[in-house]
């Protein structure tokens, strides 16, 4: 579990200092910061969907986790999280969520949380939840200071999702194949793209409902390899 405890150590206190050192920040350096932070996540997460070995299961499970997550409207439950703890701590109206929401998913999602978690449960090897943590660090520092202190609380939602995938994967070792890996990470990077055109003023994408799509290959290849077997 130290990869995952070390990770959301990091964002909270990063996101504790730009609370509170990285206020006020003016309107046009807010926009510019979160149009430079939506170009990297575009690349982050195009970068690692074409290490994808097939196209079509991309496809399908994008399509399938997003007629699931709509069903369920896991951005509807999300939000209602986040405006529930908002009331409790008494805070500005939509501010929490927003922050809260939106840092969830970029923490969670991705290659990186994937895969590190993986490791660490798998082989105790935290490198990459530790490379992870230097750069949600400074998305939280640079967040925090925009969008409020909602993000310094997705370090709970980061916690228990990684710290869930490393007791999995120690549990189902033998069924994480390199295959299942590979294109669970493609759907969850294809996923941080969604984010980044989100921050650019796209069309807002609700990404939350795209979540379940990052587990359909693991259900669908492991079916496959049994099938075949």
């Amino acid at each position: 579990m130290l990869g995952p405890v070390v990770n959301a150590i990091v964002i909270l206190i990063c996101g504790l200092a730009g609370r509170w050192f990285i206020r006020n920040i003016p309107g046009r350096f807010e926009d510019i910061i979160k149009k430079g932070l939506g170009i990297s996540l575009v690349y982050i997460g195009v970068k690692g969907a074409l290490e994808n070995q097939n196209v079509l299961l991309l496809v399908v499970s994008i399509a399938a986790g997003a007629a699931i997550g709509e069903a369920i409207d896991l951005d509807k439950w999300m939000n209602r999280l986040g405006y529930w703890t908002e009331r409790k701590f008494r805070m500005k109206s939509g501010a929490f969520a927003k922050g809260f929401v939106s840092a969830s998913i970029l923490f969670c999602t991705g290659s990186m949380a994937i895969v590190g978690s993986i490791r660490s449960g798998l082989l105790n090897s935290h490198e990459t939840l530790f490379a992870k943590s230097v750069m949600d660090g400074i998305f939280a520092l640079i967040f925090a200071g925009s969008m409020g202190i909602g993000v310094v609380f997705s370090a709970v939602p980061v916690l228990i999702y990684q710290a869930g995938i490393a007791l999995l994967a120690m549990l189902i070792r033998d069924f994480l194949s390199p295959d299942i890996i590979t294109e669970i990470s493609a759907v969850g990077s294809l996923l941080i793209s969604a984010i980044g055109f989100n921050f650019l003023g796209a069309p807002e994408i609700k990404v939350a409902n795209l979540i379940p799509a990052i587990f359909i290959p693991a259900i669908y290849l492991s079916a496959a390899t049994l099938f075949v077997s």
